[in-house]
């Protein structure tokens, strides 16, 4: 056991395959404590959403994690915005994942978040499987992916209602390459989009995008305002920051740890894998998140 640099409370570590009392210590530190919650793309991977960088994903070859680089293949705001050839491709893409990513269900380790309800629960994930599992005080950092806003009159809708026009405007489509494995934010890898119809706004005939933050652009202030105040609210009140799922590789989330480890707040991290706060954590767990998190909620 040593001890983490900025904590000072015992930082304990477990291997991939992990070690039962070393867990066990884990779950009674954080059975008694108020909490907040940060979640990645690896607490959705046994809902059959693919991760970008944990064990056996597209990009496990680039660990350590990219710090903050955007994985190969992701569209950026940059991109989207540039012209009609790249929003074509995007929402190809986009159209393709959709039909797969929608049918994902809810995996044990949301539903003990929904059981644990912690103080705040802040996800970068887009899926919304944390909300269809009871999730109440949650930050979508990055948004939510069923729902579309236009980039003219900034209204938004339903992005079901939109899979149901672009079907309509591409019969077969879906078909042609029904083989195509879902990725992490919800597209494909497909070069064949040249043909595809794009769907306009029909409140202003303005261009769509999903209501997500891309790469390139920030997350509402807001958002981030509610977020750093939970985390500065745990450290008054002897709570704890759980990080279960996320390599921390970009600053959207690791700004939360690195907030938390300077208020002295004992983190917990759950992740296979490393992250980009590895040295920062109380505790280091590396197992799946869904058996963690199912005995978090029963100690507590």
């Amino acid at each position: 056991m040593t001890l983490s640099p900025s904590i000072g409370a015992p930082r304990r570590e477990t291997p991939n395959t992990g070690e039962a009392a070393e867990v066990s210590d884990a779950i009674e530190f954080l059975s008694t404590r108020r909490l907040v919650v940060l979640t990645g793309a690896g607490l959705s991977t046994d809902s059959g959403i693919p991760d970008y960088r944990g064990p056996g994903s597209r990009y496990a070859d680039q660990a350590p994690p990219l710090r903050g680089s955007t994985p190969p293949g992701v569209m950026t705001f940059q991109e989207f915005i540039s012209g009609p050839e790249a929003q074509r491709r995007y929402w190809a893409r986009s159209h393709l994942g959709w039909s797969r990513m929608r049918r994902a269900e809810p995996n044990p380790g949301h539903r003990a978040l929904a059981a644990i309800d912690p103080d705040l629960l802040i996800t970068q994930n887009v899926d919304g499987l944390h909300e269809r599992a009871g999730s109440r005080n949650l930050v979508a950092l990055h948004g939510r992916i069923a729902d579309v806003i236009c980039l003219g009159c900034r209204a938004v809708t339903a992005r079901a209602h939109l899979h149901e026009r672009l079907a309509s405007l591409n019969p077969d489509f879906a078909e042609r390459w029904s083989d195509l494995a879902a990725r992490p934010d919800g597209d494909v890898a497909l070069e064949e989009t040249a043909d595809f119809v794009v769907a306009e706004c029909e409140a202003c005939g303005g261009r769509l995008k999903p209501d997500v933050v891309f790469f390139g652009e920030n997350v509402p202030s807001p958002r981030v305002g509610r977020c750093f105040a939970a985390v500065d609210e745990m450290a008054q009140v002897g709570g704890a920051l759980l990080v279960a799922g996320s390599s921390l590789a970009v600053m959207s989330g690791y700004r939360f740890v690195r907030r938390a480890a300077k208020a002295g707040l004992p983190i917990a991290i759950v992740n296979r894998g490393p992250t980009r706060a590895d040295d920062l954590a109380t505790y280091l767990i590396g197992e799946g998140t869904s058996d963690f998190l199912t005995s978090l909620a029963d100690a507590r």
